[in-house]
């Protein structure tokens, strides 16, 4: 839902970055796999408790996922890195809540709670965008991708705004996480009326 809103305001300095990484010679891909390891070590640190050091891998998470992007759009976009990125954001999102279901007994359900939301929403995203594509449907409200990205109640920023408040106030988890899989369900309801709209023949 915001992830639209809030490219025009990170894209600026996130381009100028990735042009001097790529004239350094880094790739997307490198960054697409360094972001995850990154990602995944900060649901390991939460699953340790070490909560802080979750967050912050968290956003370094996220500012790799930021730049794999500006760097593929500087050197040029390709398929694979296309797979490798929404495989790669996958991959940390279901991470993050496991490992506060691992951290503590009492986040085990809110956990596979969220995780089963994130699948339905995720399954939603990528058949629209596969169908999307079959019709020859194009969109740049979330700048140049290498699939049709669908816009959704629930997106990238919102679930990282999530995440953050679940590491600054752990003790909220279980209401956070059941929260935010009701907004994951509305996701799919709303993303399901649309395609309902737009695949009708």
């Amino acid at each position: 839902m915001l992830d639209a809103k809030v490219r025009p305001l990170i894209d600026p300095p996130l381009n100028a970055v990735g042009r001097a990484l790529a004239g350094a010679g880094v790739s997307a891909n490198a960054l697409t796999f360094t972001g995850l390891a990154i990602g995944l070590g900060g649901a390991a640190a939460i699953a340790s408790g070490h909560i802080g050091w979750g967050l912050a891998l968290i956003v370094a998470n996220r500012l790799l996922d930021g730049l794999d992007g500006a760097v593929a759009r500087v050197r040029g976009p390709s398929d694979l890195g296309g797979y490798f990125d929404i495989v790669a954001d996958f991959a940390f999102y279901v991470s993050v809540p496991v490992g506060f279901g691992i951290l503590s007994a009492a986040n085990t359900l809110p956990a596979l709670v969220l995780v089963a939301s994130f699948v339905l929403t995720g399954v939603s995203f990528l058949a629209f965008a596969v169908i999307a594509g079959k019709r020859g449907a194009t969109t740049q409200a979330h700048g140049r991708k290498s699939f049709f990205y669908s816009t959704g109640l629930a997106e990238g920023t919102e679930t990282i705004a999530v995440f953050i408040a679940m590491c600054l106030w752990p003790a909220w988890f279980a209401p956070l996480a059941y929260g935010y899989a009701a907004l994951c369900v509305l996701t799919l309801f709303q993303r399901s009326a649309v395609a309902v709209a737009a695949f009708r023949d």
